[in-house]
């Protein structure tokens, strides 16, 4: 079993902001306090002399046998004196704003934009913008902004950039700006911005050639807000004229009887609709990601064309979406699939049928990917409600998944990049 030592570094430290404000509103919360205050008030050089302190310390226990002790005193009483007057160097008045984007793939480049607003009547020097402590799968990729000096009523904009590599939701605490005391051991008292939310969605697979079945299925009552390619369409009703409306739409009579442009307005009966089909059954956590990257591509894929799809992500229940043709976008995808967990328990094949019988009448075929080897039932349950079906393995180390319209694809090339023809 693979040990991940970066998370076991962050045992004591809650990963989501709801535990870590529980912790610190909790009875143990006291005890956090002096190290917390510590550790954001003190610069690098300051916690350098502080362990410095300890060190000298250590080996001035014998006040009688040395004279390291009064070292010792020296160094105690500058982080002392430094640490009392913290708190003659506030910012306030002082706004601190931060954005970052709504989604990141996960092991790529975050960029948080910090907005610095020195609304007070002095020039601000030496100000620091300090970044929050991040959760285990977390890396700050530069150091922390300085700024020399910000006038009176101005702003200025920073950038702080971080890695992540663990897919679903962050919610980073505050991020905090600080007036250099002299010496440049301490800060001030902080500034806080408002915390920020953003997803780490999985990397995308360089899915180039996919086959599958083609065909199209009746969607009964059509399907709303499709766009309107295809060689059968009902008449859905009329409405105002938009500009761009295709002039044979054009309804002559509503137009004669309302005194303005009026055209009719189609709906799509029948669809080329697909069903990607991500089984969630507990495999190695490598293969797990690298089976969503594959989803993703996938979904990327199919999304170039005029094609429906239904993206199920089957385990108790099923969380579908539909994207394509107007009615979604791959970012939604990429959403859904960011905050999808392995089962522990692998559900049954009929599990597995039951829950997504309910959406096979409409689907043209489906496309299964999955980590296990042993999906081929699956699948022919599949076609035996007349929908085709592939069945994409994403495999370890181990001999290549066969049967009947199985492609079998190895986490390591979907991790590495490569270009899949499937």
């Amino acid at each position: 079993m693979k040990i991940n030592f970066a998370k076991l570094n962050h045992v004591f430290v809650p990963s989501t902001k709801p535990a870590r404000d529980r912790l610190r509103k909790g009875l143990l919360g006291p005890l956090y306090r002096p190290f917390g205050f510590l550790y954001a008030g003190l610069t690098d050089e300051g916690r350098a002399v502080f362990l410095l302190s300890f060190i000298v310390g250590g080996f001035g226990i014998d006040v009688r046998g040395s004279e390291v002790h009064v070292l010792w005193a020296a160094l105690a009483s500058l982080l002392a004196g430094t640490l009392l007057a913290t708190r003659f160097h506030g910012l306030r008045p002082f706004r601190v704003e931060v954005s970052a984007p709504r989604r990141v793939t996960i092991g790529d480049t975050l960029t948080f934009t910090i907005v610095l607003h020195n609304d007070g009547p002095h020039d601000r020097h030496a100000v620091r913008v300090l970044g929050p402590f991040l959760p285990w799968d977390g890396r700050w990729t530069a150091p922390a902004a300085r700024i020399p000096c910000l006038a009176a009523g101005a702003q200025i904009r920073v950038e702080a950039r971080a890695r992540f590599l663990e897919r679903g939701e962050h919610h980073l605490d505050p991020f905090q700006a600080s007036a250099l005391v002299p010496l440049g051991l301490t800060l001030g008292p902080s500034v806080p911005s408002a915390g920020v939310r953003f997803l780490v969605v999985p990397k995308i697979a360089r899915v180039v050639r996919l086959g599958t079945p083609s065909g199209r299925r009746h969607q009964p009552g059509g399907v709303a807000l499709a766009s309107k390619t295809g060689e059968s369409m009902d008449l859905l009703g009329v409405r105002p004229y938009r500009p761009g409306d295709p002039v044979r739409h054009l309804h002559a009579r509503s137009w004669a009887r309302t005194g303005s442009p009026v055209v009719r307005e189609y709906q799509e009966e029948y669809f080329s609709r697909i069903g990607v089909v991500v089984e969630t059954s507990e495999i190695d956590a490598d293969r797990f990601e690298a089976m969503l990257s594959l989803a993703a591509g996938v979904v990327a894929h199919l999304s170039r064309g005029e094609a429906l799809i239904d993206l199920l992500v089957a385990g108790s229940r099923v969380h579908d979406l539909t994207l394509g043709r107007h009615l979604g976008f791959l970012e939604q995808a990429l959403d859904l699939l960011a905050c999808v967990e392995a089962r522990s328990k692998p559900l049954t094949t009929d599990a597995v049928l039951s829950v997504l019988s309910p959406h096979l009448s409409r689907l043209s075929c489906v496309i299964v990917v999955t980590g296990s080897w042993d999906r081929g039932v699956l699948a022919e349950r599949i076609r035996g409600h007349g929908v085709g079906c592939t069945t994409l393995v994403v495999e370890g180390d181990g001999p290549p998944a066969r049967g009947r319209d199985v492609v079998s694809i190895r986490a390591s090339a979907i991790t590495a990049g490569e270009a899949l023809s499937l």
